[in-house]
């Protein structure tokens, strides 16, 4: 059990790759959090793809596609709020056009890419033992801005999620809310396609904050339980996928499943 621990440590890749884990497992269930009470889990897998041709725009100009990628999402998820309001669509039709438009033009570009090779497999799925110190550096960055806005605005995003209705009463400018919401969801999402990719990174947003919906009543609590099983699960996959040869990021949210079937058998049979 030790050299399981501590085997791996011995690399500097993994010591890389544990930190930029753990910021993946704490901070996208902090904001999964909201994203379950909400209901809005597909406008998470929609931010995920929608910043594929920032990433692609990355690495066809020689800079971080990490970096590259926040503006993108950020703009994508300014984008979702003002095309509802304005065009009177529903968000989940405004996120699916976007989702739609933004991946196949990021597709594209990857296509009209020759000189500069990119990894599909990277981008999709992620590849946390692959990434650099600035990674490092960009991630904790972004981490430090979601935690000052979590701070500044958590009281306005709490009562607009549970009562959206109470706050526009009140003359809370709930749009202004719903903005800070979509700008901190898509700078985690561009932390957490470092580990999980574009494809899986939905899951660390979701199943840990749905499996602290089962364990916890207040919302604080919630959001701390669903950070807590979210750095257990992502540090546990990154273990196994070290010593098993797995992929990191299905390996991941493979744990967090488990971990959710586990609380949600326990929590039918205490009721029952």
């Amino acid at each position: 059990m030790i050299e399981f621990l501590f085997a791996p440590l011995e690399y500097s890749f993994m010591l890389r790759a544990l930190v930029g884990s753990a910021l993946v497992g704490v901070m996208c269930p902090l904001v999964g959090a909201y994203v379950v009470t909400r209901s809005l889990a597909f406008i998470g897998d929609a931010l995920a793809h929608a910043v594929l041709p920032g990433m692609v725009l990355g690495f066809m100009v020689g800079i971080n596609p990490t970096l590259a990628a926040v503006p993108t999402g950020v703009s994508v998820a300014m984008l979702v709020r003002f095309l509802s309001r304005r065009a009177g669509l529903s968000a989940d039709t405004t996120i699916g056009i976007l989702f739609a438009a933004m991946f196949a033009l990021g597709l594209m570009m990857m296509s009209m890419v020759d000189t500069i090779t990119i990894d599909v497999e990277d981008l999709l799925l992620g590849q946390i033992l692959a990434i650099s110190p600035a990674g490092i550096y960009i991630s904790l960055a972004i981490t430090g801005l979601v935690i000052l806005g979590l701070f500044l605005f958590h009281h306005w995003l709490m009562f607009t999620s549970f009562d959206p209705v109470g706050s526009q009463v009140i003359g809370r400018r709930t749009h202004v809310v719903d903005y800070v919401l979509l700008a901190l969801l898509a700078l985690v999402i561009v932390i957490g396609i470092q580990a999980a990719g574009v494809v899986l990174v939905m899951a660390m947003l979701v199943i840990p904050a749905a499996t602290a919906y089962l364990l916890a009543g207040r919302f604080v609590s919630i959001m701390l339980t669903a950070a807590a099983l979210g750095m257990a699960a992502s540090v546990t996959g990154l273990y196994l996928s070290f010593h098993f040869n797995l992929p990191a990021g299905p390996a991941m949210t493979l744990v967090a499943t488990g971990i959710f079937l586990l609380v949600a058998s326990f929590r039918r049979r205490v009721l029952a």
